[in-house]
């Protein structure tokens, strides 16, 4: 019998990268449409908890006399802080604007990072060519900027009696 030295030979060297280089392609595009994923559902996610708390604040806090969605305490109005914790106020905003008792209220995203097809499948009713907030809309928290064009709005009303 031959002696044979210790190791892999080229060949079986090859042939691991090769089945290595396989299995990364076709992770790949699974790993990315999952981070595509987990963005959006964070999208929706603060859009939906900001309209829910906005909702909340008129009817446990109450209205200021500027007739504002009041904060705790009732004497200020409400900011988006105060809304919901870790929500970056220069991608999430909110305009409303009260007729009466009647509020109606656009909570908005800018960036470019979220699909809106994707957030559409989570949160039904948000989309990237709602009414933009304009001069209709009194007051606004946080400041982020509605003139981008990736923007995603969820448009709400609701009633405080």
């Amino acid at each position: 019998m031959k002696n044979r030295k210790k190791g892999f030979s080229l060949v079986e060297l090859l042939i691991v990268l090769a089945v290595m280089a396989a299995l990364i392609a076709t992770i790949t595009p699974v790993a990315l449409n999952a981070i595509k994923k987990s963005k959006a559902t964070q999208v929706a996610q603060n859009i939906k908890t900001l309209a829910s708390a906005l909702e909340n604040a008129a009817y446990v806090n109450g209205i200021t006399s500027d007739g504002l969605i009041a904060g705790p305490g009732g004497t200020s109005a409400v900011t988006i802080d105060q809304l919901g914790r870790d929500i970056d106020d220069t991608k999430y905003s909110v305009a409303y604007a009260q007729t009466g008792g009647s509020f109606t209220a656009v909570i908005y995203y800018i960036g470019a990072d979220a699909d809106i097809n994707v957030v559409d499948d989570i949160l039904p009713l948000a989309t990237n060519s709602a009414t933009k907030p304009d001069g209709t809309y009194s007051t606004t928290l946080g400041s982020a900027s509605y003139t981008s064009t990736d923007s995603i709005y969820y448009q709400i009303t609701f009633t405080v009696y």
